[in-house]
């Protein structure tokens, strides 16, 4: 495990998956465009990011065993041809349908690369680096979305649709030339031999048997979700159209999303390296934190002060490297030979409930406007309000479920030996620890 190789096959490894990011956010940020382009609904238009998120969501458990089977790098590359693919249907799409088939690819190319690059890891990187390593894959990943807040609106509103998503086509093809040259599956390519379909299937039976995945399942479905709602579909238009906060500023929300995750990444992975019977506690806080937020901006009277809306966003954004919390389980009560598969299992999770969450949303609007509730304004901010609210089931909904698979994880464990104490006995060892640091530390007196 060559220090410098681990790191370049890595670097080219969140290259493409900041790639395909970028791809999967441009719709988001297009969304009032492809109103008028396509003549759109609101839940037509909700059916672009849907089918997309549909696509992604169901491919996980395939991609995930073929990444077992294949390895991570021919899928890395077959993702970003199939990404490539669809915003060039897309920069040329003039109709609803064409449109969807465009976002079908991207959802379809997206959906390979996640997956494959967390599976490097375990093959280049010592397990104690993996948490760390993990976030890290996350946050400048999302870094994509800047690419699309940013430079993808800049060339949408300068040079117009075709050229903005041609463009972004392009930028897949280019991640794509990268991890053919860079990526390599593990250090020692010989010495890894494909799964059989009968070892696939049993793969696929454990992995699921486990209650570590479906733990990890749970997390990623309950955490993961507001923030990519927020993000790929349903953000930008209620920042500017609902909150009246002006095209600049909501860009600005935007992009102060990504910044609380890069600066809280780091922060949660050590803590899941230094705690790990602490992870669903952390995912928990995480969620109470979001729900708050999101009741604080929904029940203010009229529209939401500046500094609440980017609390807002910085609830959501703790969301993202939360979500990655959701991965570790999967390697830790994974063997290395099935993480693949585990991974993509636990990856369904957000993505359902953000298609789900982005659906459901479109339809509020569109009723709410055909019943005269929102006055002729298909973007109204009491309708808004309804329609975000829907949210709050799915964290409640998301929360039960792995509060149960929680509790049969730990009975699992207990079973082995392994017991979690009370968090109050933890937090006193974990001051009790402290204390004793700081006196290690005090110079010797006499």
């Amino acid at each position: 495990m060559n220090s410098s190789r681990a790191l370049l096959v890595w670097a080219a490894g969140v290259a493409a998956y900041l790639v395909a990011v970028t791809q999967r956010t441009t719709f988001g940020v297009a969304g009032l465009e492809a109103t008028d382009r396509f003549e759109a609904s609101a839940s037509q238009l909700s059916v672009f990011t849907v089918v997309q998120l549909l696509v992604y969501a169901g491919l996980q458990v395939p991609v995930g065993v073929l990444v077992d089977r294949w390895g991570p790098r021919v899928l890395i590359v077959a993702g970003g041809v199939l990404m490539a693919l669809g915003q060039a249907q897309l920069a040329f799409a003039d109709s609803v349908g064409a449109g969807i088939v465009g976002r079908l690819f991207v959802g379809a190319g997206d959906a390979t690369t996640f997956i494959s690059v967390i599976r490097l890891l375990p093959a280049w990187f010592e397990p104690r680096r993996i948490p760390v390593l993990t976030q890290w894959t996350g946050i400048i990943g999302q870094l994509g979305q800047v690419v699309s807040v940013l430079p993808f609106v800049a060339l949408l509103s300068t040079f117009g649709w075709q050229t903005a998503f041609l463009s972004a086509a392009a930028f897949s093809a280019l991640a794509v030339v990268l991890s053919a040259t860079v990526i390599r599956d593990s250090p020692h390519p010989s010495e890894r031999s494909p799964q059989t379909l009968r070892q696939t299937g049993i793969s696929l039976a454990e992995a699921w048997k486990q209650p570590g995945t479906r733990l990890g399942l749970w997390s990623h479905f309950t955490v993961q979700f507001p923030g990519t709602v927020f993000v790929l579909m349903w953000g930008y238009p209620y920042l500017v159209r609902a909150e009246k906060v002006g095209e600049g500023v909501a860009s600005a929300l935007m992009t102060l999303f990504v910044a609380v995750g890069i600066a809280c990444g780091p922060l949660l992975g050590r803590y899941v390296g230094r705690h790990p019977l602490r992870r669903s506690t952390m995912v928990l806080a995480i969620v109470a934190l979001m729900a708050g937020a999101w009741l604080a901006v929904l029940l203010h009277p009229g529209p939401a002060p500046l500094p609440l809306l980017a609390l807002l966003v910085i609830a959501l954004a703790i969301g993202g490297p939360g979500s990655m919390i959701a991965f570790d389980f999967a390697r830790t009560f994974n063997p290395a030979g099935r993480m693949g598969t585990a991974t993509g299992i636990v990856n369904i999770g957000g993505f359902m409930a953000s298609l789900l969450s982005m659906f459901v949303i479109g339809i509020i609007l569109d009723v709410l406007l055909g019943t005269g509730f929102s006055q002729g304004d298909l973007y109204a901010l009491p309708s808004f309000r309804l329609a975000m609210s829907v949210q709050l089931v799915i964290l409640a909904a998301g929360t039960a479920a792995l509060l149960i698979a929680r509790r049969r994880v730990r009975r699992q464990m207990a079973q082995q030996g392994v017991v979690v104490p009370p968090i109050r006995d933890a937090l006193a060892r974990e001051r009790r620890r402290r204390r004793d640091q700081k006196a290690a530390r005090k110079p010797q007196g006499g």
